[in-house]
């Protein structure tokens, strides 16, 4: 499974980009696609996720300013982000839950990640 990441860039303090990631490859099923990101000199973490049947998951600091949304039929997830602070500025990655078979367990794979970088 490869995941391809798009919509990073350079944007101001109170922007609004957003980011998407197709999954291509061979499998069977994709289940949770989702974000995390990894800020200058921090730990990667969760952004959000969101599973094949709907339910989402948000980080804390999120707090209703973004929105994960994907498309099943086309493998795609995207991140919309609005009220973008200095202080998110990271490089995010998409992660998706993929099995190569039916009865085969889900694994985690991750995108190469897209640079977002807010200016103040």
């Amino acid at each position: 499974v490869q995941l391809q990441a798009s919509g990073g860039g350079l944007v101001q303090a109170g922007g609004s980009p957003r980011l998407s990631c197709a999954a291509s490859g061979t499998f069977f099923s994709i289940n949770v696609m989702g974000w995390y990101r990894q800020g200058p000199g921090k730990q990667r973490e969760l952004v959000a996720t969101l599973a094949n049947g709907g339910d989402t998951n948000y980080a804390d600091f999120v707090k209703g300013r973004f929105t994960i949304s994907r498309d099943n039929a086309k493998n795609t997830v995207d991140l919309q982000m609005n009220s973008l602070q200095p202080e998110d500025t990271a490089v995010h990655y998409c992660t998706a839950a993929a099995r190569g078979r039916s009865w085969s367990p889900y694994r985690n794979y991750w995108g190469q990640g897209t640079l977002v970088t807010v200016s103040s």
